[in-house]
């Protein structure tokens, strides 16, 4: 499949933002992006031909923001909703291989989904983990370094193990945490399994706690996978950082967490370009 076949999915509802980033960035590297709301996959829109179906893309990504206010839980309502139509339709596209991804409020909803961290054949019955309020009780807006672990999913694949990108944070909710009977033994699966994609590390590359770790966040993860790679979350925004000059330290010489991006870039390039390398090679 070439770039300009494939299609990406920047699902919607009340609340989301960051999809105009996230739109852009697919775009800029050649793909077709769509805005869609998730009333247009439910179908229930006035005009059939406003009505989508997941078979359309190739791509389904769920931006950041508070959707539905993040009443209940951040990105509950939003899973609630794709769950009561879509359960179907999104478990044959995952089955299928075809990547999933969410950032910040969306990796919210993909855990509340129970499609991350995928311990369960599909969409779990009720979720296996959470994304918590910060521990320190409050909404942190920083930039943040993170180090690749894994390259099992494509959106972490055009990275080097053991690089160190930086990506800005923005979020109230991102603690990473199970059910505390079962803490120990599902990390400990998650790490088995090689689903940890990103930890926030300090400047020296060592795994410290807040402010390098802004939420509190078990095992500093920062981003996981599920155990096939396709579907992937993480909190802090690699579409904010597609271009050098969005980077916190732009100006410097040699600014930290590049992570051996083209000239002119940030890592968040880097981060789609391997989603889409994903989709050319396997359809």
């Amino acid at each position: 499949m070439k770039t300009r076949d494939i299609r990406v999915c920047i699902l919607r509802i009340e609340g989301t933002n960051c999809e105009d980033e996230s739109w852009r960035a697919f775009d800029r590297l050649g793909a077709r992006s769509e805005y869609v709301h998730l009333k247009q996959l439910t179908g229930d829109v006035p005009h059939p031909e406003d009505a989508r179906s997941l078979e359309d893309f190739q791509v389904l990504f769920i931006p950041g923001g508070f959707s539905s206010g993040d009443y209940v839980r951040a990105g509950a309502i939003f899973a609630s909703r794709i769950k009561s139509k879509l359960s179907k339709e999104l478990n044959g596209f995952i089955e299928a291989g075809y990547p999933v991804g969410g950032v910040c409020n969306g990796f919210q909803v993909l855990v509340e989904l129970g499609a991350l961290p995928g311990f369960s054949n599909g969409l779990a019955k009720r979720p296996e983990a959470v994304l918590a309020t910060n521990d320190s009780s409050r909404f942190e807006c920083r930039p943040t370094l993170l180090k690749i672990e894994s390259k099992r999913s494509p959106w972490t694949k055009r990275f080097r193990k053991g690089n160190i990108i930086q990506v800005p944070c923005a979020h109230a909710e991102g603690k990473f945490t199970f059910p505390q009977e079962e803490e120990d033994a599902l990390l400990q699966r998650l790490i088995d399994q090689d689903q940890v994609a990103l930890r926030y590390v300090d400047p020296d590359g060592a795994y410290g706690g807040y402010p390098f770790n802004p939420n509190g966040s078990i095992y500093n993860i920062a981003g996981i996978s599920n155990e096939a790679g396709n579907v992937f979350g993480m909190m802090p925004h690699p579409e904010r950082v597609f271009f050098r000059e969005t980077m916190a330290d732009w100006t410097r010489e040699k600014p930290m967490g590049l992570a051996n991006a083209p000239e002119g870039y940030g890592p968040g390039r880097q981060v789609f370009e391997g989603v889409l390398e994903y989709v050319r090679r396997k359809f």
